[in-house]
């Protein structure tokens, strides 16, 4: 079966390993144009585009999907394509394209978390189950039925990145299955049901830690934008980033955003009980841990966060 897929971050690249090792003729890449990276913002290729060029495959790169991009995607006469994280909308002119459509793989059980950050989204809301599906794309968002589903635990100390990174191998092996079965004629979409949530994409603001919330609403949220945007707090004015913060619900009571040293540890306090803080990226500096940051400081009391 001649397949497109499409795809732009390193998580779709196992569902792009999967398709090309379970046989299928993958005719073309579909994938967001370079990006400037790091802080000399040098132009680099999409992690698919990289891996794509590795396995001499066609690349087209595209912000949108224009008519230009459809005429393309219409060459390639693919049989099926397979969609993972692309960060685009796909418009109806290319969805008819393919005979069996476009096929997506989207790391949530829908219709919960609907929309671009379903893991992140996930895990600050404190579910304990998450999973992914593959489903026929349609044009709304993510409405279409589904052909399968598997379901991955959030462990309590699980970021977004590191459950993610799971899904993207679990399901790519569930997109394979899937696209196998629509080529054997034997694959069932099945219509959603259940109650819907979203799942926007995450902004700088999302990372705002709010000392005021109750320590596991803060550690869920740390955890879930943990690596992107990434987590962060004030001080003195100055932007502060964070790693994820550990519970600390056996330490004394401290007021919301007050930091106190404790051993070889760090706590701040929050609407209910104190954290203690891992790692710590002052502003201008690079990550360090807790501990080191404050043996750096001149004294910390007083210090607060904002």
């Amino acid at each position: 079966m001649r397949v497109l897929f499409a795809g732009t971050p390193a998580v779709a690249v196992p569902s792009l390993d999967a398709l090309v090792q379970a046989g299928f003729d993958v005719v073309a890449v579909l994938t967001r144009p370079d990006a400037p990276i790091g802080r000399k913002r040098v132009l680099t290729p999409s992690p698919v585009a990289a891996r794509a060029a590795e396995l001499g495959i066609e690349v087209i790169h595209a912000a949108r999907v224009d008519a230009e991009v459809t005429a393309r995607i219409a060459a390639t006469a693919p049989d099926a394509a397979a969609i993972v994280a692309y960060g685009g909308l796909i418009p109806r002119a290319a969805l008819d394209i393919p005979r069996h459509g476009w096929i997506n793989l989207h790391f949530s059980l829908l219709p919960a978390w609907r929309g671009a950050a379903p893991v992140q989204r996930a895990v600050m809301a404190g579910d304990d189950i998450t999973g992914a599906v593959t489903f026929l794309l349609e044009e709304g968002l993510d409405t279409g039925p589904v052909f399968g589903t598997l379901t991955e635990a959030v462990r309590p100390d699980d970021t977004s990145g590191e459950l993610l990174e799971r899904l993207s191998h679990s399901g790519a092996v569930l997109l394979a299955q899937t696209l196998s079965a629509i080529e054997a004629g034997r694959a069932v979409a099945v219509p959603q049901s259940g109650d819907v949530s979203l799942a926007p994409k995450l902004g700088l603001d999302d990372g705002r830690i709010n000392w005021r919330e109750p320590a596991l609403a803060l550690g869920r949220r740390a955890r879930g934008v943990t690596p992107e945007p990434g987590a962060w707090t004030t001080l003195d004015g100055q932007r502060v980033k964070l790693e994820p913060v550990v519970l600390r619900p056996d330490a004394p009571a401290l007021r919301p955003g007050h930091v106190l040293p404790d051993g070889k540890s760090v706590l701040v306090g929050t609407g209910s009980h104190p954290v203690e803080l891992t790692r710590i990226q002052p502003s201008g500096k690079k990550m360090m841990a807790a501990a080191d940051w404050a043996r750096g400081q001149a004294a910390l009391e007083g210090v607060v966060f904002e």
